[in-house]
């Protein structure tokens, strides 16, 4: 799907968005146009969705985060209840899992009165049944990267020169 030098772009990418495509050029040995070039198709085929900044959320007053499992009465293959909860800014994702609930929301607020409030606006909501709430009381890990070498964020690599034959003999004396 993608061959080694989009993936090293896109890991580059992850890593800061906002590198230039001169220096990714440079790690990777290639022409600034080439990567433009290869950021654009990347781009058009959906592979790269965007760019963005990432914010703390205690620094910005959102420090309590929380997943709440939804249970609904929607019909099978319905999606009415997603939408609505994907509508509300306090909930960052929307998931649909199979098991006893419908529904997993990742949710940040500033404080319990905050999530208090939401939870009673999920409720009202027509076809949800019952909700249960599960409030992170530290984080250990939480990374918006995708895995796209073996596991775990994957660190861009540097492009390498090889010694030359004098000066690796020169290294190994």
């Amino acid at each position: 799907m993608f061959d080694a030098i989009d993936q090293k772009i896109m890991m580059f990418l992850q890593n800061d968005a906002r590198i230039p495509n001169a220096e990714i050029a440079r790690r990777l040995g290639m022409a600034a146009s080439g990567i433009f070039e290869r950021i654009k198709k990347l781009e058009e085929r959906g592979a790269i969705a965007g760019y963005t900044a990432l914010l703390d959320p205690v620094a910005v007053d959102l420090g309590l985060l929380a997943f709440v499992f939804v249970r609904t009465e929607d019909p099978v293959g319905g999606d009415a209840t997603a939408r609505a909860l994907a509508k509300r800014p306090e909930i960052q994702e929307v998931h649909h899992v199979a098991g006893e609930d419908c529904y997993l929301a990742k949710v940040r607020v500033k404080d319990t009165h905050g999530l208090s409030t939401l939870m009673k606006e999920i409720g009202a909501l027509k076809d949800v049944r019952s909700t249960r709430t599960t409030v992170v009381l530290e984080t250990t890990k939480e990374v918006p990267f995708l895995p796209l070498e073996g596991t775990g964020r994957a660190k861009a690599p540097t492009k390498t020169k090889t010694p030359t034959k004098a000066k690796a003999k020169k290294e190994t004396r």
